[in-house]
């Protein structure tokens, strides 16, 4: 924002904003209570929102398009729609037909190219359908719950903090309202989060909370978990999900693909697939769906050394960063090098700076706008426990700033969670400089006597044993020594008393010239469908002058199509080179579609410029003298240029993979005016 009348006018709320801000960081810092911090918080979040909706107004449009008329043209030009419509369509599920197809593969491909390739990561393809222990170590079992209600007529779900939430807010805004019911409302809303179903219930009824639709009364709270759950095998005995993230598969195969990679660090691990969330009010088209496909990376490094070796090949990278200290002092996001923002430590490290602007250079080479992307911070309140640094790289579409790639630090939280929920070591070793005496504490079970007390349980013990961590074995050693028995309760919650002759604590020393380390794990993840949508939306235009001629500027790279061939007439004599210029294409893996419909030949340019493909050779009267000539068109300037049939299909694969642009073919080959059909 440089225009120093807009700055005016934003000015008061950023001041709003740097007020609340600093009131969030001195609660912190004088240790105030839990309940005042989020109250300061929430009201942190409002004056952020007003300020960055205000903002948005006042920034020179970059996304100008009719959403309604982009969205018909998708539907008609089978993009993509809504899934079972013949059936009256499932909301938040969504089928690609062949161009959203095609543009989604091409995406794919080059991420792969872009990250898998060039980064020599390893790929891995994992099961979806996910055994409920894996989810319960990762956190999503206990994490993925809501609370929703019904409509009691018409069976419409709601999601319950959110419809309390609006309930209140819309009531403590009534001119009618007391100062009392003002402030008791803001009280609820603040603590909404840590409220149970039996408090969520006690407010709808004191409330007399309706159904926002219809106004019919609501069932009692519901819980519901945000995962898909199904039983594993005939029995039903063995409970499963459909995977809500692809991360997962990637981090139980840690130890097989850290032995792939012959024990080194660091090394990266790619996934593309589809994960499943059942999303209680799917809305925005792609934006927020049950099904959708992810690309994501887990890069593991040494904790202790996070630089990353390629760095450098990107310093220079200049990008949007929103931080949270912006976001909290009501400053818009700043353009800096990602050197700049690591050496500062605003970025928390080498290796989270190298995907992040690898991640920039891809969404740009795809065709999102740069004045439409921005890098934004985690604030304090969204980041996870175990996140050292998260950003996220959010495409401004006409719903606002969305997130489409998560970039975080997610430190050694999943691989420890499932090492403990395993008890296998989930570790990589490293080289110490110099050997080292450690001393070595493990519990030594007695197996013979352990199977005579306990029979079957034998087993559950000595498995229970070999996971204990190192301050349990200590207290496993004060317990012997004290009662002369040890107290062991295991995973289902059972308790077996262990005499002094069953087990015994061994310490000894040790000479090591490696130390297990846990590793640490950077996680960029794309959300494919999210992308699409972005990119769509800023690539859409009309043509000056002609409004009902909409098309998509996608880049060639990623265009559904490469081109066209259109012949002027539907004349027999230009078959034959139709179907040569055909077979040249395909032999050099360039897709193409051949227009030989009825119609005038500006309606055809016109069909394909609504399907994105940016290339169009026509074939016309002069193609049938020698030497043969055909006119090769471009999209976004329909301009043309007349070029020799023997060179037109290597100059279509220069400009389909970017290695040549068209300016370079303005100035190479003569300009074409069209001519008429009837010649």
């Amino acid at each position: 924002m440089t225009n120093p009348e807009v700055e005016v006018e934003l000015a008061p709320l950023r001041a709003l904003v740097l007020e609340q801000g600093n009131l969030v960081r001195e609660l912190k810092s004088n240790g105030a209570s839990e309940i005042d911090i989020k109250k300061a918080v929430a009201e942190l979040k409002l004056r952020k929102k007003i300020l960055e909706d205000r903002e948005l107004e006042l920034t020179p449009n970059v996304v100008t398009f009719d959403r309604a008329r982009m969205e018909d043209l998708l539907k008609r030009r089978f993009f993509y729609d809504q899934s079972f419509a013949i059936y009256g369509g499932i909301t938040g599920q969504y089928d690609f037909g062949p161009m959203g197809c095609a543009l989604k593969s091409n995406i794919l491909s080059l991420w792969r190219q872009f990250f898998s390739l060039e980064e020599q990561m390893l790929e891995v393809d994992c099961s979806i359908l996910t055994p409920e222990p894996v989810l319960k170590a990762s956190g999503h079992v206990d994490r993925f719950a809501d609370l929703m209600v019904k409509d009691a007529e018409t069976g419409e779900c709601f999601r319950l903090d959110h419809l309390i939430k609006n309930a209140l807010e819309k009531l403590s805004k009534d001119k009618n309202a007391t100062r009392e019911i003002k402030s008791e409302c803001e009280d609820i809303v603040v603590k909404l989060d840590g409220m149970n179903k039996a408090e969520m219930a006690e407010i709808l009824n004191k409330y007399k909370i309706k159904s926002p639709l219809t106004g019919n009364d609501l069932t009692e709270p519901i819980e519901f978990n945000l995962m898909f759950a199904t039983q594993i095998g005939p029995t039903g005995l063995v409970k499963g999900f459909l995977r809500p993230e692809t991360a997962q598969g990637i981090f139980v195969n840690f130890k097989r693909l850290l032995e792939f990679n012959q024990g080194k660090l660091p090394f990266a691990v790619a996934q593309i697939g589809n994960s499943f969330r059942n999303e209680i009010s799917p809305r925005s088209g792609l934006i927020r769906v049950r099904e959708f496909t992810m690309a994501e990376i887990e890069h593991f490094c040494d904790p202790n050394q996070k630089d990353h070796p390629k760095f450098d090949y990107v310093a220079e990278t200049r990008m949007t960063l929103y931080s949270a200290c912006n976001q909290m002092d009501g400053n818009s996001a700043r353009q800096v090098t990602i050197e700049e923002a690591v050496k500062s430590g605003l970025v928390a490290n080498q290796t989270l700076g190298y995907y992040m602007a690898r991640i920039h250079q891809f969404l740009l080479t795809i065709g999102i706008k740069s004045e439409c992307l921005r890098f934004r911070q985690h604030m304090s309140n969204e980041m996870a426990h175990y996140a050292c640094d998260c950003w996220d790289a959010e495409c401004l579409t006409s719903y606002g700033w969305v997130e489409c790639v998560g970039c975080a630090d997610r430190s050694a939280y999943d691989l420890s969670q499932h090492m403990a929920a395993t008890g296998v070591r989930l570790v990589a070793e490293k080289r110490l400089p110099t050997p080292k005496v450690v001393s070595v504490s493990e519990v030594v079970p007695n197996k013979q006597i352990l199977g005579k007390l306990f029979r079957k349980d034998a087993k559950i013990i000595i498995d229970a044993l070999a996971k204990l961590t190192l301050d349990d074995i200590k207290t496993v050693g004060d317990q012997l020594n004290e009662t002369s028995e040890y107290s062991l309760t295991i995973a289902d919650g059972n308790t077996f008393i262990l005499p002094a002759d069953t087990i015994s604590v061994k310490n000894t020393n040790k000479t090591v010239h490696v130390e297990e380390i846990i590793p640490s794990v950077v996680e960029p993840s794309f959300g494919i469908g999210r992308i699409m949508y972005a990119l769509l939306e800023q690539n859409f235009q009309c043509r000056d002058g002609d409004e009902q001629r909409c098309y998509f500027t996608l880049p060639s790279v990623v265009a559904p199509l490469k081109c066209s061939i259109l012949p002027l007439s539907n004349n027999a004599e230009f078959q034959p080179f139709i179907r040569k210029l055909s077979q040249a294409l395909t032999k050099v893996e360039l897709s193409h579609k051949v227009d030989d419909s009825s119609g005038s030949i500006g309606r055809r340019y016109a069909r394909t410029d609504e399907i994105a493909i940016p290339f169009g050779i026509t074939v016309d009267f002069d193609t049938l003298k020698k030497p043969h000539t055909v006119t090769l068109r471009d999209r976004n300037t329909m301009k043309q240029v007349r070029i020799d049939i023997s060179e037109v299909i290597e100059v279509v694969k220069e400009l389909s993979v970017g290695r040549m642009q068209w300016s370079e073919i303005l100035t190479k080959y003569p300009l074409f005016e069209q001519q008429e059909v009837t010649k």
